[in-house]
């Protein structure tokens, strides 16, 4: 069995998540422009059903590079969410989305992974630094997190 790879943060270290996260207007089509999987790219598209979950479709890069297409719940207050099998099983934590949900960072506690959705590829480079900031207060190893 392959040896799991050491968290990107801390997971004893403070998370949160975003406060004034909403569901509807998260959904839609996104491109994953950095995560902890070297190398690993591609679109997502998380349809929301109005209620309490998304239907999300597209490539999944929370370990080794794999096809997404799960139902995921919301969970609590602030964007937090939980898949049946993707994101390797683990909470989703949307950490933190701009204002105009253009750009977001998502984590989860253990650190297992984390990532950078954007709307557009390449990403704005403002946002992108933002969104690098987001992860950075909240634990993660930068130098892990690459396009």
């Amino acid at each position: 069995m392959p040896e799991k790879p050491a968290p990107l943060r801390d997971p004893k270290g403070l998370i949160s998540s975003a406060a004034l996260f909403d569901p509807a207007r998260f959904a839609g089509q996104w491109h994953v422009v950095q995560s902890g999987v070297p190398g690993c790219s591609g679109a997502q598209s998380w349809a929301w059903d109005g209620k309490a979950a998304y239907q999300v479709k597209g490539t999944d890069c929370t370990g080794a590079t794999a096809q997404l297409d799960d139902r995921i719940v919301l969970t609590g207050p602030g964007g937090r969410m939980i898949g049946r099998a993707s994101y390797g099983g683990e909470p989703i934590w949307v950490l933190w989305v701009d204002y105009d949900y253009r750009i977001a960072a998502l984590g989860t506690p253990s650190g297992s992974w984390g990532l950078i959705l954007s709307r557009q590829t390449p990403a704005r480079p403002d946002l992108l630094k933002a969104a690098r900031e987001v992860l950075d207060f909240n634990g993660y190893d930068l130098a892990r997190m690459q396009p």
